[in-house]
């Protein structure tokens, strides 16, 4: 831990393991996110774009894209390998507290301070869904393992099941 916190100018509000184990992402109110060796705690990607602090990461499941919530109102999606960004998710009326991967890899889940969460196509960056019901900030969201559900948790002090298809709230 004392290899990745001295690299950091501020506080670090988010931090994943890669699938494999051998990567790490951090990110924090300074910016850029940074991918980090597990093994030698050696910075090895900086992943420059967000215009504000960055509340979430997460790995793809096969490991070869990344994806960064940030209170720019924005999440990313990232190559993993060359920390290029492959396409913006804009549509948030407040800051990205979640962001997540579906099991396959194609679609991606955010949470905001907007009070909903979103379903985005994760290759094109379109708007799939928005899923309405929360009355505080959603700050998580995730998919099930099989990517037919999305779980949110809220501020509100609720949790809620939806359909990851229709945005029906389950």
């Amino acid at each position: 831990a004392e290899l990745l916190a001295k690299e950091h100018t501020n506080i670090v509000l988010a931090a994943t393991f890669g699938p494999d184990g051998t990567r790490i992402i951090t990110g924090s109110l300074d910016t850029p996110v940074t991918v980090w060796d597990a093994q030698t705690g050696a910075a090895r990607l900086a992943l420059k774009g967000h215009a504000g602090g960055v509340n979430a990461v997460a790995f793809s499941s096969d490991g070869t894209r990344i994806v960064t919530g940030s209170h720019d109102h924005t999440a990313r999606v990232w190559d993993a390998k060359t920390g290029a960004e492959l396409v913006a998710l804009k549509g948030h009326a407040n800051s990205v507290f979640a962001a997540s991967f579906s099991p396959d890899g194609t679609r991606v889940v955010t949470g905001s301070g907007d009070n909903t969460a979103k379903v985005w196509d994760a290759q094109t960056g379109a708007e799939l869904l928005t899923l309405k019901g929360h009355t505080s900030a959603v700050k998580g969201a995730a998919f099930s393992s099989d990517g037919t559900r999305v779980v949110t948790g809220s501020n509100d002090r609720t949790a809620a099941v939806w359909d990851a298809k229709t945005g029906a709230e389950v």
